[in-house]
């Protein structure tokens, strides 16, 4: 299976940063891609006026994309169940060439791990010789174990309450060794046989390959003794039996360290360091069992794949860009600070929305988008371009937005006016929520900038919480270590914005980027709309002729 493609806009996405990233999975799905459209920032008001218009659903939320446990090429280890014998993970083990077992239940979900060290460490200890009867092995093991034959009793019925003895002594001298309930070890003598039946041995495993007569069987019935019978030698056999003990009497279950698939690589490392366990067991939200990682998968990682719209610089992009490998950019904005390893394909064009560009890649490969993905893409570009009537608009919009329109079956002056009036009012709104609606963080030399831009008409709801949303982004500038913060909410019947910015000993630099007297915090600026062509290259060329 492909690896999957993320494709993201930037932070606090806009129209145009949430549909041309649909648009693009989309299109990228087309060309058997494994696609899948991400959002690093809730949507705005108006984007959720065209998601619902379209009856398309909001993408996945994706905080970061540093490389997770998921990521990796872990060790995939079936895992066995809690009552096996030892011996029989034993061979597990030798069989798969590894030296760690999950134990789980019948869900899945892990009870613990036994690893080879577990088996020879259990094997080394085993001086106690009720260890069966401590470990409540089941006689299905001891089966197993020695290659036994059942010859009479009900193994279901097993319960040994002793230990385990080795007949070597007269029949007569057996009582000392021999308690009620021990498993008893004989050859083929059946004086012996009978007396450790009498004495009330729970088992009987007779060596060596011999049998017991039928009185030795009827006997046995009569007390309830079980008799089994293996090829095995004594000294074997002696040798074997404790490795049917079940796994869960060795088995490391008490602060076990494991790791969730979902876990990033930086927040494990520590932990595995300190620990330097050979290997730690990796299960997923209900505990189940995925497999093991060890120190050496950390070099082999699969880092994450993702295409990035609407932006290239760092600051606005998604956590964890540098453990990601980025495939493509495609933007409509100054060229900014990522750098790559590798060439990709960046396109980049002076148009008003990078939808456009989506848009074109459609057309240019023969194709047209679905009914629901050229309305997305009509509506970002008319959200981006202010219905054609921003600086930043070209002619290649309006033709793209009028071919678009056709397939998606709507008048772009009705569904324009129903876009705008959509995000017309301030009501309701937070300081919080106006400053992030479009908020773009800028580096400029020394200088580090937050623009953020809202389109309304709402004069008096601006009126009413102009000094809320002042006394917020002074919060901000001073907690998160800006400069300055300008907000610029546009009003496209008035074709400007009122513009509102904070920043200690900076109303010199506003002046001489817009040529404005700021007696206060604010200004209107006419004719200003569009942040990209009209705002952010005014303050990065006062700042560059300031530092000369």
């Amino acid at each position: 299976m492909n690896d999957i493609i993320y494709i993201t806009g930037h932070k606090n996405p806009d129209t145009d940063s949430i549909c041309s990233a649909i648009a693009y999975a989309e299109l990228k799905k087309r060309h058997a891609a494994h696609a899948v459209p991400i959002r690093i920032g809730d949507i705005n008001k108006e984007t959720e006026f065209v998601l619902k218009y379209f009856g398309v659903e909001v993408p996945e939320y994706r905080e970061t994309v540093r490389t997770q446990i998921s990521d990796l090429d872990i060790d995939i280890i079936s895992p066995v169940s809690e009552d096996i014998s030892i011996k029989a993970a034993w061979s597990i083990m030798v069989k798969n060439n590894v030296k760690v077992l999950p134990v789980a239940d019948v869900k899945g979900k892990l009870t613990g791990i036994i690893t080879l060290s577990d088996i020879t460490g259990s094997y080394l200890d085993a001086l106690e010789n009720n260890i069966l009867s401590a470990s409540g092995t089941p006689y299905r093991n001891i089966m197993d174990t020695l290659a036994a034959k059942l010859v009479c009793g009900n193994e279901e019925e097993f319960k040994s309450a002793g230990k385990v003895v080795i007949a070597a002594m007269a029949p007569e001298d057996m009582t000392p060794f021999v308690d009620k309930g021990d498993i008893v070890l004989v050859g083929s003598r059946k004086d012996s046989q009978l007396k450790a039946i009498e004495i009330g041995a729970s088992s009987l495993i007779i060596t060596c390959g011999a049998t017991a007569d039928e009185e030795v069987i009827q006997y046995a019935e009569e007390k309830g003794c079980i008799v089994m019978d293996t090829y095995y030698d004594t000294f074997t056999t002696a040798r074997l039996i404790n490795q049917s003990i079940p796994v869960s009497h060795i088995m490391t279950k008490e602060q076990l360290i494991s790791f969730n698939i979902n876990d990033y690589i930086d927040n494990i490392k520590d932990k595995m360091l300190k620990t330097r366990y050979r290997s730690y067991p990796v299960v997923d939200d209900n505990g189940i069992i995925k497999g093991f990682i060890s120190r050496y998968h950390l070099i082999t990682q699969r880092r994450k794949k993702v295409i990035l719209l609407d932006h290239n610089e760092r600051a606005q992009t998604i956590d964890g860009i540098d453990q990601a490998d980025i495939l493509e950019i495609i933007d409509h904005h100054r060229i900014g600070d990522i750098q790559t390893g590798y060439p990709i394909f960046f396109k980049n064009d002076a148009v008003g929305s990078t939808s456009t560009l989506i848009a074109n890649m459609y057309f240019e490969n023969g194709m047209n988008p679905s009914k629901s993905v050229a309305g997305l893409l009509c509506a970002a570009i008319i959200s981006d371009t202010m219905k054609f009537k921003s600086p930043t608009s070209t002619y290649a919009d309006e033709l793209a937005a009028s071919r678009l329109a056709k397939i998606a079956d709507i008048n772009i002056d009705e569904f324009a006016t129903s876009l705008f009036k959509a995000n017309a009012s301030l009501q309701g709104m937070t300081p919080q929520t106006i400053l992030d609606y479009d908020f773009k963080d800028f580096v400029f030399n020394k200088y580090k900038i937050g623009i953020g831009q809202i389109n309304s008409s709402d004069a008096e709801g601006l009126h009413k919480i102009k000094d809320e949303l002042l006394k917020h982004m002074r919060t901000v500038l001073e907690n998160k270590g800006y400069n300055l913060i300008l907000l610029l909410i546009t009003n496209i019947i008035k074709e400007g914005s009122e513009l509102l910015f904070v920043g200690d000993d900076h109303a010199a630099l506003m002046e001489k980027a817009f040529n404005i007297k700021t007696g206060e915090s604010s200004a209107f600026l006419k004719g200003v709309v569009s942040r990209k062509k009209q705002v952010v290259p005014q303050i990065s060329s006062t700042i560059q002729r300031e530092s000369i």
